[in-house]
């Protein structure tokens, strides 16, 4: 299995920077802004996009996390339930402008069960889509980022694999891998 890194620990600190610094722009001092990183990983770039705001900032920025597990197209598909995870929305979105976080961007359908999901804790202002890595040429759904950390060409035959140091990595990688031919 061949594997390529995209995507090191001293990249990725300036990419979340450059996310930002892009935020900042669209929604000021986050006043009427709220984060929230999909589970599984998404919620680790949400929280480091939210302590680098707030450093910035100087104030809190509320985040949160949800788990659209149970609004997936494919839930009754698999041979093996699937598992939930922890949905964590500590505010109210209805009337705010949410961003919306993941890793990575591969056909839109995870992105489009979170958004049912989000409705059902009420109706945002605007919804905005930021991701680390947009895989481009593999989406089924009309869905396209806001905020893109690194758009990457793939085929149908590879995938990518985040690291992120919280789930117990040396360091944070993202890692553009060819699947075995089976």
């Amino acid at each position: 299995m061949d594997r390529r890194l995209i995507i090191d620990s001293a990249l990725l600190e300036v990419t979340i920077k450059r996310l930002c610094q892009q935020l900042i722009e669209n929604h000021n001092d986050f006043d009427n802004s709220v984060m929230l990183g999909l589970q599984p990983r998404g919620i680790f770039l949400a929280s480091r996009l939210a302590q680098t705001l707030e450093a910035w900032l100087d104030k809190k920025i509320p985040l949160g996390q949800i788990d659209a597990t149970f609004h997936r197209d494919d839930f009754r598909r698999r041979q093996q339930p699937l598992k939930a995870a922890a949905t964590n929305i500590p505010f109210i979105i209805e009337g705010k402008r949410v961003v919306l976080v993941d890793d990575v961007l591969y056909t839109g359908r995870t992105v489009r069960a979170a958004l049912d999901a989000m409705i059902s804790f009420g109706r945002p202002q605007e919804v905005e889509f930021l991701v680390m890595i947009n895989r481009k040429h593999s989406r089924e759904l009309p869905i396209q980022p806001d905020y893109i950390g690194r758009e990457v060409n793939t085929m149908q035959s590879q995938r990518v694999a985040a690291e992120w140091k919280e789930q117990g990595f040396a360091q944070d990688n993202f890692w553009l891998i060819d699947k075995e031919e089976a």
